[in-house]
């Protein structure tokens, strides 16, 4: 990978690092207990509504996207 293929690389995992630490943290504070010994059944429903969650707001980004007259890259 080039250069700048790596140091994009970096900028993204280093995010993600600071996402998933907050988010984590957020959640234990919000809910408690271990979500690594929660009920899988419970656990697979959060993470299914969780993918509709994410699906209806990248749908909704798009539509505000069409309405500015933004073009889409891609």
């Amino acid at each position: 990978m080039t250069y700048e293929q790596e140091k994009h690389l970096l900028s993204i995992k280093q995010t993600l690092d600071i996402l998933v630490d907050g988010k984590y943290r957020q959640g234990q504070q919000e809910h408690g207990g271990n979500l690594f010994e929660m009920n899988i059944e419970k656990l697979l429903d959060n993470a299914i509504n969780e993918a509709i969650d994410q699906v209806v707001y990248l749908l909704t980004i798009r539509q505000q996207l069409e309405r500015s007259g933004k073009d889409r890259e891609g």
